[in-house]
């Protein structure tokens, strides 16, 4: 959308380096060169090549142009450019930091190959030595995002600047904007019957006995008991904020010394035994064994009837929805802003139709008029799909129409400022070159990288972000073997 995709290749490019890690000495030919140098870092035939082979295959391309080395090429020398910066700055990340990205980075390799065994024999090595291999690679990634941010942060854009954008743009290169709709909803958890709530308590309880008391194995008892997303793994959580639990398992873990082991803990997903394994700051790491109530034992008609109450307040004695929704949803994402749902990819109020979920979409296809509110449906969220019941208010209704000022503002200054940041950070980098030693062992062809073929556009690639978040470290995705037969799908243009 727009032309702003071409501005912004070189951030993806930057942020698909963000997280990665270089390919191990043992993996390069032995032929391999040296392509450019930044001060004292070096930048190699091979280091290029596997940035390149990854973005081919994370945005799905078969097709190589010769631009397209040269431009990861460019991607790297601009990240030790920032690495660099990083160290004038005297920029710190703290080893708390490292150590949850490593954590949350782990947990996702271990989610992708089954087990923490799976993934130790993947690597040839226990996750201690993983995590202490990486560690350095982490560190640096996170101070070169530091300074980037930083200096995003900084850049700023007027009302002319962002009209003078939109009218640069053909009116026949104007996109499309689909239906939209703004909503909110108040979601009521279905609670337990009394009688499944008393006999999950007490497997819970007789656990944590088994524990305390028989010398039992947490880790043995959450695979064999747990309902909570990490049984296989024994119930373990890597280091995270406090702020990212619930209210009640964070309070109980908080309370708790390194080794000990709570009371059963209540919490809206069930009960849950949690043993503290560290704290660093506000950050802990602990294992739990989470006992829930079955679905068919929940009380659905409970949270039908408190959710039909509530609509008919809304509906026909005047209550704010949004009040409503603050006193009594369940949601806690969304409470506090009275249940109103945004758009998870852009943030904004208004979120496209046919990017609705399937439940939420049948549902809303059930709103008329703005200000209609729907009848009580079940729908799960969160991340452990939590089972609930919801209502949902139509807010506002935009049809498909062509972009324009008045209904896109917030949308086109979006892409007004990502184009801005790109241009102010491009000149920057360009700057701080200047100031450092950079040396280029190849020849570079002189070309506009705003040229670049779709494939290497934001918009083909997905999210880097996200992507790179999914995809293993490069020895995990590419093995040893495989690495001449990618030399010679990407050889350097000099050598073709």
């Amino acid at each position: 959308m727009f032309t702003i995709k071409y501005m912004r290749i070189s951030v993806t490019l930057l942020l698909l380096i963000l997280f990665t890690t270089a390919v191990t000495a043992q993996q390069r030919q032995v032929a391999d060169q040296i392509v450019a140098v930044v001060n004292d870092h070096v930048i190699l035939q091979s280091d290029v090549n596997q940035r390149l082979f990854e973005f081919m295959q994370q945005s799905q391309s078969e097709q190589f142009e010769e631009e397209m080395w040269y431009y990861v090429l460019e991607s790297l020398i601009d990240n030790y450019v920032l690495v660099e910066k990083a160290k004038i700055d005297s920029v710190v990340v703290s080893d708390s930091e490292v150590d949850r990205i490593l954590d949350q980075r782990i947990q996702q390799l271990v989610e992708q190959v089954g087990s923490e065994r799976e993934l130790e024999q993947a690597f040839g090595q226990p996750i201690v030595e993983i995590k202490a291999e990486y560690a350095d690679q982490f560190r640096q990634d996170l101070k070169v995002n530091r300074v980037r941010q930083k200096k995003m942060e900084r850049v700023n854009i007027t009302r002319p600047e962002v009209r003078e954008f939109f009218e640069s743009i053909p009116e026949d290169s104007l996109p499309m904007i689909p239906e939209s709709v703004g909503l909110s909803q108040i979601t009521v958890n279905p609670p337990p019957k009394e009688d499944a709530r008393i006999n999950a308590r007490n497997l819970a309880e007789q656990l944590r006995d088994s524990i305390l008391n028989h010398n039992a194995s947490m880790e043995d008892l959450a695979r064999e008991y747990s309902d909570g997303p990490t049984a296989s793994e024994g119930g373990r959580l890597p280091m995270v904020a406090t702020t990212q639990l619930l209210p009640e398992y964070a309070a109980a873990a908080a309370a708790l010394d390194p080794g000990e082991v709570s009371e059963v803990v209540d919490t809206p997903q069930g009960f849950h035994v949690i043993r503290l394994n560290e704290r660093q700051g506000n950050e802990i790491s602990t294992h739990h064994i989470l006992i829930s109530v079955p679905e068919e034992e929940l009380d659905e008609d409970y949270a039908i009837e408190k959710l039909t109450a509530i609509r008919d307040s809304v509906m026909h004695h005047g209550k704010s929805f949004s009040e409503m929704a603050r006193r009594h949803s369940d949601d806690r994402s969304t409470a506090p802003a009275g249940g109103r749902l945004i758009d998870p990819q852009t943030a904004q109020r208004n979120i496209p139709v046919n990017e609705l979920d399937p439940s939420l979409y049948r549902l809303v296809l059930t709103l008329e008029d703005v200000g209609d509110v729907s009848e009580p449906r079940s729908y799960t969220y969160g991340e452990d799909e939590q089972r609930a019941f919801r209502i949902v208010k139509l807010s506002n209704r935009i049809e498909e129409h062509r972009a324009n000022l008045e209904q896109d503002y917030q949308l086109i200054r979006n892409f007004a400022l990502q184009e801005k940041s790109q241009r102010e950070m491009s000149k920057w980098i360009k700057d701080l070159r200047d100031d450092m030693y950079v040396e280029y062992r190849v020849p570079v062809p002189d070309y506009d990288p705003m040229d670049m073929p779709d494939q290497l556009a934001p918009d083909a690639a997905g999210d880097p972000e996200d992507m790179q978040q999914q995809q293993p470290p490069p020895q995990q995705q590419q093995p040893q073997q495989q690495q001449p037969q990618q030399q010679q799908q990407q050889p350097p243009p000099q050598q073709q």
